[in-house]
């Protein structure tokens, strides 16, 4: 039934709401007539009166449409503007309201105008063309069948519109913003079966009762008892199965609701227990399902974020596992903690393991607390990566605030028992994954990150907890922010120039808590 509504949406653009919604407002006067033929069954007339009462029936509903039809462009407005091309985030959830709600928001809207301009005056008509006796029988009795007619048609127009406005509605959701919230305003299918299928009954009632044979005499107003008989019997029989039916549908529904709720609140371990075995039952168990790969999968994303640095796992998670070498400008920091193998060699393995874990304990937040990331433990040391994968321009401003951070921190964390040397080196590199045999990485290579691990080493030479190379003061958004004390050019092993290295002067080591704090966030 949807797919020649999405026809007719994809091929008359904006015109389409107007134009479906002008023709299923003309159901009205289809049910109208069709009520009028079943009176004519209670109540005989002759062909004028019918005809006479038909035309002036028809006339009144067809205001009451064009009047409807006004309500609903003017609900529609922001729906029309989305679908012209006015596509920001508040005009998209304007639009996504109007059109999911137009049904209920019509009714209250303009749900009083159909009793008052066509029910009591069509009611009024037909007991005064027909001079119906007597007249406080029949107007209540007209006005009941009336009111039967009303709310067949109004339940008909309800579940047509939501119909018509399925391809907008759809169209508009794949656009919504992220977090977008689709509020309560629409009517609960609770309310949807509890008001559809008695309806159902009351009007199978009516029409039941229209066919049956009457006695001779029968007047208006016994006939109109009748069929409230028959229409309180059609609502108490089929109210209770109603409800029974609700309940075995809404159950599980909710059930699902409520567990996609704690999903939402990041609970995976969730699981909805299978209570029926219809449609529901099988929306359960694929839900299980679904819920039980998102729970392997995040068990996955933990394993893989604790073995890889949480920045390249998300980049590895949003590009996929094959990241192109490019060549770019990084800075690379390399740490050692000093005089290590001679404390390796008199401790058990345990206890040096230990020690490793809390050093990189604290080293791995301070690198990524400034932007970089800790691309892989070498024995007792770490090389740190700042601009690569993402890419920052500040990136020696980031490895120089981490490493006089790390200085810091292990100095508080460990006194004289433990020292490092700190390196930092900044240049072009080329960065992607390298590996084979289903086993890669990401990483830097390149002469930029050999300049760093031997600038790390002449820390043992100078005394220093930590150099930094001519290369990276440079980069420096404000190389005199701290005090810097160049260092004596040293020869490094495989580089046939000296390089010019800097060491912090003893009070500017450590930052008050890193770059967002020693020179304000950068991005």
């Amino acid at each position: 039934m949807l797919r020649p509504m999405h026809l007719l949406y994809s091929r008359l653009g904006y015109r389409y709401p107007k134009a479906i919604l002008a023709a299923q407002f003309q159901i009205a006067l289809v049910v109208v007539f069709g009520a009028l033929l079943l009176f004519r069954l209670y109540q005989p007339m002759s062909d004028r009166h019918f005809w006479l009462i038909a035309a002036v029936s028809e006339t009144l509903v067809l205001i009451e449409n064009l009047w409807g039809l006004r309500v609903c462009f003017s609900l529609l407005e922001p729906a029309q503007r989305w679908i012209r091309g006015q596509r920001d985030p508040q005009t998209t959830s304007a639009a996504w309201r109007a059109a999911a709600t137009l049904p209920r928001q019509y009714v209250r809207q303009h749900g009083k105008t159909p009793v008052l301009f066509t029910v009591f005056p069509i009611a009024v008509f037909i007991v005064v063309i027909l001079d119906l006796r007597p007249i406080e029988l029949a107007l209540p009795a007209c006005l009941a069948a009336a009111l039967v007619t009303l709310l067949y048609g109004a339940a008909l127009r309800f579940f047509a519109m939501e119909v018509a406005m399925t391809p907008v509605v759809e169209d508009i959701a794949v656009n919504l913003p992220e977090g977008f919230d689709h509020g309560k305003d629409g009517v609960s299918l609770r309310w949807k079966l509890l008001l559809g299928l008695p309806l159902i009954n009351i009007v199978t009632g009516v029409v039941v009762e229209g066919l049956s044979p009457h006695p001779p005499g029968s007047t208006v107003a016994g006939i109109g008892i009748a069929m409230l008989v028959a229409v309180g019997v059609a609502f108490t029989v089929s109210l209770e199965l109603t409800m029974l039916l609700a309940r075995s549908v809404l159950t599980p529904l909710e059930n699902l609701r409520r567990a996609a709720a704690r999903i939402g609140e990041g609970d995976l371990s969730v699981r909805v227990p299978v209570i029926t075995a219809d449609e529901t039952g099988r929306l359960t168990q694929a839900f299980n399902y679904a819920v039980a790969g998102l729970e392997e999968r995040e068990r996955l994303h933990q394993a893989f974020g604790a073995y890889v640095d949480p920045e390249v796992a998300e980049r590895v998670l949003r590009e996929g596992s094959e990241l192109a070498g490019d060549d770019v400008e990084v800075s690379v920091l390399f740490l050692d903690i000093r005089e290590f193998t001679a404390f390796a060699e008199r401790s058990s393995a345990r206890e040096v393991v230990e020690q490793l874990n809390q050093v990189f304990e604290l080293a791995v937040p301070v690198l990524i607390r400034n932007g970089g990331h800790a691309n892989k433990f070498i024995g007792d040391g770490l090389m740190g990566v700042f601009g690569a994968p993402d890419r920052r321009s500040d990136h020696a401003d980031r490895a120089v605030a981490a490493g006089r951070e790390l200085v810091g921190e292990m100095e508080r964390a460990f006194g004289d028992r433990l020292r490092i040397g700190v390196g930092v080196n900044s240049g072009p590199v080329v960065a992607g994954t390298i590996g084979g045999g289903g086993r890669i990485e990401f990483t830097v290579i390149g002469d930029a990150v050999n300049t760093a691990a031997r600038v790390e080493a002449m820390t043992r030479e100078t005394g220093d907890a930590m150099l930094i190379t001519e290369a990276t003061r440079c980069l420096l958004s404000d190389p005199e922010a701290i005090e810097w004390i160049e260092r004596p050019a040293a020869p490094l092993k495989g580089k046939s120039e000296t390089v010019r290295v800097w060491a912090p002067a003893q009070h500017a080591l450590v930052p008050a808590g890193g770059l967002a704090t020693s020179r304000g966030a950068s991005a």
